[in-house]
This record gives C-alpha cells, structure tokens and sequence, in this order.
C-alpha cells in the first residue's frame, strides 16, 4: 500500500538547517492515474520546493515533500493520509484525480491535517464545511459552464457526450445540460462501455449531433474514438471537444498526430503569464524536458502557498488550518486569496484563470487560446 517517500529534488547552498517542516505530497504516478498530469503537478510542487528552501525555507528550517502516489485509487490515498499524518507531516498537498481528492479531503478534515488541493476540480470536495480544506483548481460547475458558452458562441446545441461511469463524468454533464437547455441546447449520452467506436459513430449520425464531447480516459477509449470519428465522412462538421483537458498533454499529440487538433478543451491559465509565470514556465520546461501544463503550475502556486501561510502563521496544524482566509499569494497565474463561495464547502480560490483552447490544426504541436475568461 505504501510507497517510498521521494524527497525533492537538492539545490545548491540552501540556507537551511534543523528539522524540516513536511509535506505530504499526493500524486498520481503509476496507472490507472493520469500519470502524465502527476508527472506535471509532481514537478511544480518540488520545483516550489526547491526555491523556498533557496529562499531561507520556513524560518530556517528546511521544507521537504514526502510524496506518495495515489493511482487515482480512493481508498489507497486514504490510506495515505493516514500515514503522512503518522510521519507528521504539517499539511497534505495535490492529487489530481476529483475522486480521490474527496476521499483525501475527507479524511484530511477528520484527522486535523490541512488539505490543500492543488488541481481536482469536483464541485462537492466535502460534503459538509471544512476548515482545513482550501483549493486553487476552479470548480467544476466555473470551467464547464464557461465551456457551455463556447460551445453555443460556436452554434453548437445538440451536444452528445461519450462518457464513462463516475462522479466526475456525471457531474460534468449534468452541468452541461444545465447551462445549455435555457439556450435550446440539448445533451445526449452514450455509453463509452457499450458502444464501440464504429456505433458510436452511427448514433452520432443518425442524432444529426453538432458537437460529441468526450468524458473518457485517454489513451482508452479517447484515441479510438477520435479517429474513428475523424475518419467518418458523416462526421465532417461534427465538434469534437474534450473539456476535461486530454489534448492539453504531450502524449495526445504523440498518440493522434493532425487527428488530434481542433479539439477544444479546458486549461486554467491566463492567455498571457506574467513575468513570474514566464519564469516558472522556463524552469518547469527544463524539468520536464517539454512544455509544462497548467496542472504543473498549479502545483508550484500550491506549495508557495502554504510555504506563506506556514511563515505567517507558523507551522502548527491548526494555525495553518486558521491561515486559508488570510493569506494572500502572488501565484504564476495572478494573485491568490482564498473565500467561502455558495455551494462550496472548501475555502476557494474564486477563481483561477480559464480558457478554452485546443491544438492548431495547422501545427498540432501548438496550444492556440480560442477563448478566455
């Protein structure tokens, strides 16, 4: 169940000395989690790292990650929790995956250990108010309905969406429907499990769909079921949109080439980063040997953070649970600052920068911002 803790990465002449102030890290690194956006939030958070403990850490004292990877498992990064929270760990930090975000924030809230969720976007983190549970990823129902509106400024209301069982799928197309039916939109769905590509493609003619989302995994069913739609002479003017954010990574490129373009999908960044982003951008492209997603730079804003909230209000659980209301963080993305938004039980960050944007057809290898916020 347990993995062994990876430290972050060493820097040169860090003023540091005595016990470090640990965090638990939580990262998706072996499938079936989305490893490649765990390799890019693992990078931002020990990137962070790094630079405050180059910066002095906290108050002297060294900041150090103990990471520990989820696999997009619930009841395994429960678990986790439970472990880090033995180790001492201060705070807990990350996770992708919304599911498994829950269960931490869950299980974080009853222990007394401070969550800070880097980059799940589930609307319903907890059930009830917590204290100790702050997130910088926008909700849901934010990103999608923002989506939503895209897709009418595109003319596009008969909406079908392939999707897969879970929480996260449902939820999204639930706020579709939402946001499109006073428009005259509608939303229909197929079963991603039953339906192989080739009838997927005969239901999406015969519904006369202008736009199918994908509410799948990649690389399964997500790759075959975009080249068979794109390989579909019916399907010539059909949308196809991944709002969840497949395309944003390298591998979907890598995976469908030409085929893979003209998809568009969420990413939380600003059409344009600052100066701080434009250098934490170049330092993530240099770890990562490629260009960072948004999801590595939502780790980075999350360590620095709570690296500010623990040298203004100390490292203690409880005094960091205290600090989310009060701290103000100047992130890659702008400024941060955490409140008490309707319907969310989580102190929130209200709200990240979002943009719809896809690869360019005309050069699959480049992101283009068609819309943002």
């Amino acid at each position: 169940m347990n993995t062994p803790s990876t430290p972050s990465s060493p820097s040169e002449g860090r003023p540091t000395t005595g016990e470090p102030v640990r965090l638990g890290a939580l990262v998706p690194l072996t499938r079936p989690g989305w490893t490649e956006a765990g390799r890019h939030l693992l990078a931002g958070l020990e990137l962070a790292v790094d630079e405050a403990n180059d910066a002095g850490g906290i108050h002297g004292r060294p900041l150090e990650l103990v990471v520990r990877d989820t696999a997009a498992d619930p009841a395994r990064a429960e678990a986790m929790v439970d472990e880090l929270a033995g180790l001492g760990v201060t705070a807990v930090v990350g996770e992708y995956h919304s599911v498994v975000a829950r269960a931490v924030a869950a299980r974080a809230e009853a222990l007394g250990v401070p969550f800070l969720c880097s980059s799940a976007v589930l609307d319903s983190l907890t059930d009830e108010p917590a204290e100790g549970v702050a997130r910088l990823a926008p909700a849901q129902s934010h990103g999608w309905r923002i989506y939503a509106d895209f897709l009418l400024g595109q003319g596009r209301s008969r909406i079908a969406v392939v999707a897969q069982p879970g929480v996260y799928w449902t939820s999204g197309t639930r706020i579709l429907r939402e946001r499109l039916a006073p428009h005259g939109g509608s939303v229909l769905t197929l079963d991603a499990n039953t339906l192989t590509p080739e009838a997927l493609c005969d239901a999406l003619a015969d519904h006369g769909a202008t736009a199918l989302l994908l509410l799948v995994g990649l690389p399964e069913p997500a790759v075959p079921i975009v080249r068979a739609v794109r390989r579909d002479a019916r399907l010539a003017d059909l949308l196809v949109g991944a709002p969840a954010g497949q395309p944003e990574f390298p591998s979907w490129a890598v995976a469908l080439g030409e085929e893979g373009a003209g998809i568009p999908f969420l990413r939380y960044l600003p059409e344009h980063l600052g100066p701080l982003g434009e250098r934490v951008g170049k330092e993530l492209h240099e770890r990562l040997g490629e260009a960072p997603s948004f999801v590595a730079f939502e780790g980075w804003d999350a360590v620095t953070v709570l690296a500010k909230a623990l040298r203004s209000h100390g490292t203690g659980r409880a005094a960091l649970a205290s600090a989310w209301p009060h701290v103000a963080v100047e992130g890659t993305r702008g400024p941060i600052r955490f409140t008490r938004t309707p319907d969310i039980a989580v102190w929130q960050w209200a709200w990240a920068p979002v943009q719809v944007a896809d690869r360019d057809p005309a050069e699959p290898g480049r992101l283009r911002t068609l819309q943002s916020d």
